[in-house]
């Protein structure tokens, strides 16, 4: 570890912290429907679109009819972008002449983008053309990002409001995320990307002569637009099969440490907009400061572990950290600091191939997805997760020291206890679950790339990726089997809208509920305390569920390490 290494990483975190405030300000306007700076110029706009498809943004909707309404336009998206990549062969904008996807593939991608997971089973320049890319992937990039933003906003207002049936209107919601949120910046983001030398265009891959005189053929295409929303929306799914490796998706320095701002901007500024909804920003800063100790845990082991290198390569003289599987133009320190927040944030974005991580290394990603994605999140996603913690840890508070279960004036009763245990209980039977299954296929084994605990890693990877909609890869896995393709669906299915609808739920009971004063018997959640009690409730339900799977994979794999075992 190094004095830069460690400068880097404070750098990064005070500028997502100066970040929160403002952008927390303009997102809490945005959805209370309020005036903003960009309302002259969207409003004409929005009134339009809300016209045309025959909405009323003022009437809004109980929970169950706002999750169903999220349900079938995700369930549109769906069948939209499967029939683009079924028909991809058919269809314009196909300059390599790209053929149709097959059936399984075209199914595992389609519920991938439909569910912000992006998981990828193919390489993006060799299998989809311009047309599959741009209004295919790219339009899912932003319109599943707005929607886990929007579910987030729903939710809250369950916490802010009382006395009330509904928590919203989900298509003024979605409309007014993808036009005053994720185009504004994503438009200015991608210009950035331009100059940093990322291609955008729609012209037909270049032909270039090598110096030992062989042709090459260098994909191109209209890429800024698909990584702005990609990192800004916690996306991940690379244009190119190597993903912000490639020189054209990730160009510089500078472009690989504005994407990692990017990728928590939003989830780290919707803890504000949580606190100012409602009515005490401390308690939306308690929520980001029990993210922030274990993500700063997760770099400090991360880092450590890629800086200390493999003990056999330092038996024989080769010091100086793990560099395998990482860009030189980006170190040690970067590439970490890249693998703990997109694995944090639920982005899926690499910038470092997992899979050459040391044993140690490549655990904190793990860990980071099998918590629930919520050290940061998904957009929305990860602070509707941790809410669901928070509930958890108050019942818990409650029992331990006979305090009045509340929170920001709302009781906490069975109800939101159960479904809050239910929404958590539904991510491990898909991780273990299919992990399990795989681990005894000879077919499913066949496809990792290393023997012993480190195949067994790769598996637990997938699975905890696809399940936690997180979509990166450990990269050893040839994942595009009908097998891993149709299990891995089914656990990003479930991983995203099995959460989601216990957490609306809860979001509807509590608008429902009176508003409690505080008291004497009240537990306070704006502090140190209770910091370290969610943090603690959340490494402890973490371990007890995913510690055993951890310990056949990373843990021994790390002690065959000290011993001399390499895999």
């Amino acid at each position: 570890m190094t004095v830069v290494g460690w400068v880097q990483i404070t750098l990064y975190c005070a500028i997502v912290l100066a970040s929160v405030k403002p952008l927390g300000w303009y997102m809490t306007r945005v959805f209370n429907g309020e005036s903003t700076f960009l309302s002259p110029v969207l409003r004409p706009l929005e009134t339009t679109m809300y016209r045309l498809a025959g909405v009323d943004p003022g009437r809004e909707q109980h929970w169950t009819t706002y999750t169903i309404a999220m349900l079938l336009f995700n369930a549109a998206g769906f069948a939209l972008l499967y029939a683009i990549l079924r028909l991809q062969s058919a269809l314009p904008f196909n300059p390599a002449d790209q053929s149709a996807v097959s059936a399984d593939l075209a199914f595992n991608t389609a519920i991938s983008f439909t569910t912000n997971t992006n998981w990828q089973n193919y390489g993006g320049e060799s299998t989809l053309s311009y047309l599959s890319q741009m209004i295919g992937l790219t339009t899912q990039n932003f319109v599943s990002a707005a929607t886990g933003i929007v579910l987030a906003v729903a939710v809250i207002r369950g916490f802010a409001r009382a006395s009330m049936r509904t928590i919203g209107n989900f298509w003024a919601d979605l409309t007014r995320c993808t036009l005053y949120v994720l185009l504004p910046i994503c438009i200015v983001y991608a210009l950035f990307l331009v100059a940093q030398g990322m291609p955008q265009t729609i012209g037909p891959y270049v032909e270039a002569t090598t110096l030992e005189g062989a042709k090459q053929t260098i994909a191109v295409g209209p890429v800024a637009s698909q990584v702005a929303i990609k990192m800004l929306g916690t996306n991940g799914g690379g244009f190119f099969n190597s993903n912000a490796t490639h020189p054209f998706e990730n160009p510089t320095a500078l472009s690989n440490f504005v994407q990692m701002i990017s990728i928590f901007a939003i989830s780290a500024a919707l803890t504000n907009v949580f606190g100012r909804m409602v009515g005490n920003e401390r308690q939306g800063w308690t929520i980001l400061a029990a993210m922030g100790v274990l993500f700063v845990a997760g770099v400090a082991v991360a880092y450590w572990a890629e800086a200390h290198g493999n003990d056999a390569f330092t038996a024989l003289g080769l010091t100086g950290g793990n560099m395998e599987g990482k860009e030189v133009r980006f170190g040690i320190a970067a590439s970490a600091l890249f693998a703990v927040i997109t694995t944090a944030a639920s982005c899926g974005a690499v910038n470092a191939m997992h899979d050459s991580f040391t044993a140690l290394g490549g655990m904190i990603p793990l860990i980071n997805m099998q918590l629930g994605e919520i050290v940061g999140g998904g957009v929305g996603a990860g602070l509707y997760g941790m809410l669901l913690f928070v509930v958890i840890t108050i019942f818990v508070a409650g029992l331990m020291v006979g305090r009045t279960p509340e929170y920001v004036g709302k009781k906490i009763e069975a109800r939101e206890v159960k479904m809050a245990m239910l929404a958590i209980l539904i991510l491990p039977p898909m991780i273990l679950g299919w992990t399990a299954v795989a681990a005894v296929m000879p077919s499913a084994v066949a496809s990792t790339n290393n023997a012993g605990p480190h195949g067994f890693s790769e598996m637990l990877y997938a699975y905890s990726s696809q399940t936690g909609n997180n979509g990166s890869a450990f990269a050893g896995l040839s994942g595009n089997t009908l097998f891993y393709n149709t299990t891995g669906a089914i656990a990003m299915l479930v991983g995203r809208f099995w959460m989601i609808v216990p957490a609306m739920a809860i979001a509807g009971s509590l608008a429902e509920k009176k508003t409690v004063p505080a008291s004497t018997g009240t537990f306070p959640t704006a502090g140190a305390l209770f910091i370290g009690l969610l943090v603690g409730v959340v490494l402890i339900i973490g371990g007890l569920t995913f510690f055993p799977a951890l310990a056949l994979g990373p843990i021994v794999e790390h002690l065959a390490m000290g011993a001399g075992t390499l895999f």
